[in-house]
């Protein structure tokens, strides 16, 4: 018997209005935390504990000022912040108000920020003390010119920079503590832009929305076991990927954020003691500088803390130092675009019986989807098929789902190319083991990962060519037992000239950020291919037997 297809009943008289259907953000995390628990502590940050009630009102108030002073829907708040109480209400604050907040890397140079700043076209600006020197270096060369706000730090004690901006503080007072503040108009309105690190020519500013922030946010609950009133420590900068959107997990769960304004060891293990912390974020770096710490300064915890890190896997020295300290370590992965990491290495319980070196080998596997993510693959960029479950197979790791940025502000053409034949292309290549775990084997771009911070090498080949003794340059990672890489550069004189690893060091110094000067200079002719291509396979080879 043959049914005529029909319309779907299901969708007759059924239609959304507002008694069904709201748009998803994260923003009513902290409604709902501040209207159940409006006394539990919500943020410490040094002598200070603000609860949620205060929490609350501060970034409704943060919200109401900035509407006051004209910033509204689709308008960019840029803030050069630490990880500070400051930092946590603009999560909340700017979007309350309907603006698209912008984190700017506090490690950047003046030059890369004045374009973000006129990229994102930023109406108003948000800056620490520590860094109003490097705002106005920016704001010098910049075309913009947005309304200036300083935020002091009790914290911070470094010099003072009264009268060039108007204070935060005396800034908020002019807003509504009780600021009906504005869900989205639809949950695919920009929530923030982040800017990528320019591997390819300028930065790129990724758009984030509402809808994927929820998902994240909730999605980092479930995958770091988080429960209720967890203890969280900023360890991880605020500014990456809107701290991989923990500012607005923590809300969500009724959690504690411990901030840390500089990560050094003597905070981080006061915290972890006297806080009672259970969870943190960070690159590598960060734990080895937790396990290097002398002994006095290292405290009993007495149980187990929750440790994500990102980057280039972890040694095994170092994984088996964490957790004879106590510190249980999960390898995650992912980007600017994916809202910070939607790959995680979930373990498997028999997994902990095999030899140090087994588990080692495999924490450094990125992993499977997080649970807000729909699909996870690795496939022949060509043919757009997935490549065999054989652990050698390479190819380009790609993503779809929600938690997908929305694309690349201002730039359509390389959203077009990103999201070719309907998945996210992440430039990195990998592989699939068996059970279904990808993992990096190489970055299409070139990218030097040192300390958690992407570094383009053309950037600093960029750099090195405008030295006027430099022939040819190519820079690629060095393995680093601390900064996980650094990057390593390769040099071919030109005729006659002379310069040494010094002189080009001074010279990186003045044109990078401190972060990008190689850490290796080598002289030597360069490997090239019949067509003239520098082999960069042949390179990346001798930095690791130079590093050996």
């Amino acid at each position: 018997m043959r049914l005529d297809k029909v319309a779907n009943p299901y969708n007759t008289d059924l239609d959304r209005n507002p008694a069904n259907h709201q748009p998803l953000t994260p923003l009513g995390f902290l409604e709902r935390a501040a209207s159940v628990f409006p006394g539990h502590t919500a943020i410490v940050h040094g002598p200070l504990r603000r609860d949620y009630a205060s929490f609350y009102a501060r970034s409704r108030q943060l919200a109401s000022a900035l509407q006051r002073a004209g910033m509204g829907r689709g308008d960019t708040v840029s803030v050069l912040l630490a990880n500070t109480p400051a930092m946590l209400e603009c999560h909340y604050g700017v979007p309350m108000c309907g603006a698209v907040l912008h984190s700017i890397n506090t490690r950047l140079d003046a030059a890369i920020i004045a374009f973000q700043l006129d990229h994102a076209m930023s109406r108003l600006v948000i800056v620490d003390r520590e860094f109003m020197p490097l705002m106005q270096a920016a704001l010098a060369l910049a075309t913009v010119r947005p309304a200036l706000i300083q935020y002091d730090d009790p914290v911070f004690d470094g010099p003072e920079t009264d009268g060039i901006a108007e204070d935060y503080e005396a800034f908020l007072t002019s807003g509504d503590p009780a600021f009906e503040w504005l869900m989205p108009e639809d949950e695919w309105d920009a929530i923030s832009i982040n800017y990528t690190s320019g591997t390819t020519g300028d930065p790129k500013g990724v758009v984030s929305h509402h809808r994927g922030a929820y998902l994240l946010a909730q999605g980092n609950a479930l995958t770091t076991s988080m429960a209720k009133h967890a203890v969280y420590l900023w360890t991880l900068p605020m500014f990456h990927c809107n701290g991989w959107c923990f500012p607005w997990t923590l809300s969500a769960i009724v959690g504690t954020h411990v901030c840390l304004r500089q990560v050094r060891a003597g905070p981080i293990w006061a915290a972890l003691a006297d806080e009672g912390v259970t969870h943190l974020c960070g690159a590598p770096i960060v734990m080895q500088l937790m396990i290097s710490a002398p002994e006095a300064v290292k405290r009993d915890l007495g149980r187990t803390v929750q440790v994500f890190t990102a980057a280039a896997p972890p040694p095994e020295t170092l994984l088996a130092g964490m957790q004879a300290a106590g510190f249980e370590v999960t390898h995650l992965y992912g980007l600017t675009e994916t809202y910070g990491p939607a790959v995680v290495n979930d373990w498997h319980a028999d997994w902990s019986a095999l030899p140090p070196a087994e588990q080692a080998r495999l924490k450094s596997r990125q992993g499977v989807r997080y649970l807000p993510l729909e699909r996870l693959a690795v496939l022949d960029p060509e043919t757009m098929r997935p490549v065999p479950r054989d652990g050698r197979s390479m190819g380009e790791v790609m993503f779809r789902g929600n938690v997908v940025m929305k694309g690349y502000f201002r730039n359509p053409g390389a959203t077009r190319a990103a999201f070719a034949g309907g998945w996210f292309h992440s430039g990195d290549l990998g592989v699939v083991h068996p059970d279904g775990y990808i993992q990096l084997k190489d970055r299409s771009k070139d990218i030097i990962i040192s300390g958690g911070e992407n570094i383009s090498s053309i950037e600093v080949e960029e750099a090195l060519y405008r030295h006027p003794a430099v022939a040819v340059a190519a820079v690629v990672a060095m393995p680093h037992e601390k900064w996980g890489e650094t990057p390593c550069a390769f040099v071919e004189l030109a005729d006659a000239a002379q310069a040494d690893a010094e002189t080009l060091r001074a010279w990186c110094r003045e044109q990078l950020a401190p972060y990008k000067v190689p850490g290796r200079f080598v002289f030597t002719a360069i490997p090239r291919t019949s067509t003239g291509k520098i082999q960069k396979f042949v390179l990346r080879e001798r930095a690791r037997e130079i590093a050996d």
